[in-house]
């Protein structure tokens, strides 16, 4: 079924779930889930949440990863593998190509913003927030950063390079090498952080917020975030997770590895709530700040502490660290692509890319309403259509045998409950997603 590429694997299956939880855990864990906890009435929230994630999330995550493990390539070839083995059109190849795009367009957007969180690790690290009140440094994130697009430019260009560095060393030297790397540091700062706010903020509020239940603040759009999220937290739909099990050992269990990059991926979520809510409530900030929890509430809370420059910077290192680590995912799927369709060295696909994403960023930075309008394209089209076709594809169009030899550790009833969840309940759930985040469903209101 695979066709004659040099196509190399991880080490082992802690690299490979290292390297899946390193695309999950990203902004959307430590910026995205605190503040949409936030608006969202916290601990209900979470609860609907996590079943999300057991219903939509895995089941997609084991089908992304069957894909490409059985697939042995890139998102675009391993779809046009699998159509041939299923007597089916080579068309399906454009799942994956449509993955390979969502996957440049979110890097473009994404790293102007990690380039505002390598501003904020300086600018921490020089106590430039330390007893600053929150008009001051509200005013910095929009006139001293976001008005200068030159500063934007330098940090999204800092960001991009050091991506590219990763990726350009190849897949154990390189990606291997920095999700094993990268991972444990950032768990060990989070658990830092969690402890700083244990000492030093309202840890109690913080818990009684994020965990308790109150569905009277539950309202169907939250069920809908919560559902969009556990998709979108994942890396699902743009062929990362795909690219990625290509790398995956034959001895790997699919279904334990999914499981455990998931279980991780919504620790390390809750887990950076308890180190982020204490200190909001400890500093009377509205948790349901926005995006700005991030760039401008954090900031006031840690310049008002003990150790605030030295714990500040910690916590914007642990961000950024969290964006690299998701950015390598991003590209991958596109230089794996080059590379084995191609004789280009791999540096050398790595660097066309970053020059696609740098321009794709610099675009985002400079001409009004590019971050936004692929923002857009990337989260509420790409990312969901990506995500359907994988679980039609898998479920009801690829062989049934390909997948059951995937799978062969599961029993008979196991089989079947994630071939039918794969197969009706997950497809419905992202369609509604995509359904509310178009604006279908502001029709009828």
């Amino acid at each position: 079924m695979n066709e004659a590429i040099q196509h190399k694997g991880w080490n082992s299956r802690w690299t490979f779930i290292m390297a899946a939880t390193g695309s999950a855990v990203g902004l959307g864990n430590i910026w995205k889930f605190p503040y949409i906890a936030g608006e969202n009435g916290g601990g209900a929230f979470v609860l609907v949440y996590l079943l999300c994630i057991a219903i939509v999330g895995v089941p997609i995550l084991i089908t992304e990863i069957i894909l490409g493990r059985a697939g042995r390539s890139n998102p675009v070839n391993a779809m046009i593998n699998h159509a041939r083995a299923s007597d089916v059109s080579k068309l399906w190849g454009l799942v994956g190509v449509m993955g390979v795009i969502a996957g440049l367009v979110i890097m473009s957007f994404y790293s102007v913003v990690a380039g505002w969180v390598l501003d904020y690790i300086f600018e921490s690290a020089q106590g430039a927030f330390v007893d600053k009140d929150a008009a001051a440094i509200g005013q910095y994130f929009e006139t001293t950063l976001l008005a200068n697009k030159n500063l934007q430019l330098s940090w999204h260009t800092v960001f991009t390079l050091l991506t590219i560095a990763v990726v350009a060393a190849g897949v154990n030297k390189g990606l291997g090498n920095a999700v094993r790397i990268l991972m444990p540091v950032l768990f060990v700062l989070l658990l830092v952080l969690l402890a700083y706010s244990y000492q030093y903020g309202d840890f109690s509020a913080g818990f009684h917020f994020l965990f308790d239940v109150d569905f009277s603040k539950l309202s169907g759009e939250s069920v809908l975030t919560a559902l969009g999220h556990a998709f979108f937290t994942l890396s699902l739909g743009m062929g990362a997770i795909m690219v990625y099990g290509s790398y995956m050992p034959d001895s790997a269990s699919i279904p334990r590895t999914a499981f455990t990059v998931a279980f991780l991926d919504t620790m390390i979520a809750l887990v950076a709530g308890m180190a982020i809510f204490p200190l909001v409530f400890a500093n009377g900030i509205e948790p349901s700040s926005g995006p700005g929890l991030m760039f401008v509430s954090l900031p006031i809370a840690f310049s008002h502490m003990p150790g605030g420059a030295i714990f500040g910077s910690l916590f914007f290192i642990l961000v950024g660290i969290a964006a690299w680590s998701s950015s390598i995912s991003l590209i991958e799927p596109a230089i794996a692509w080059i590379c084995e369709n191609t004789k280009m060295a791999r540096p050398v696909a790595a660097a066309i890319i970053g020059a696609i994403v740098w321009s794709g960023g610099t675009a985002c930075i400079f001409i009004d309403g590019a971050f936004d309008g692929m923002d857009y394209l990337a989260s509420n089209i790409l990312l969901p259509l990506g995500g359907l076709s994988m679980a039609i594809f898998a479920t009801w169009v690829m062989k049934r045998k390909i997948a059951k030899n995937q799978l062969k550790e599961l029993s008979y009833g196991q089989f079947n409950l994630w071939y039918a969840v794969t197969r009706v309940f997950a497809p419905i759930g992202i369609i509604i997603v995509f359904l509310n985040a178009v604006g279908i469903f502001g029709l009828f209101a």
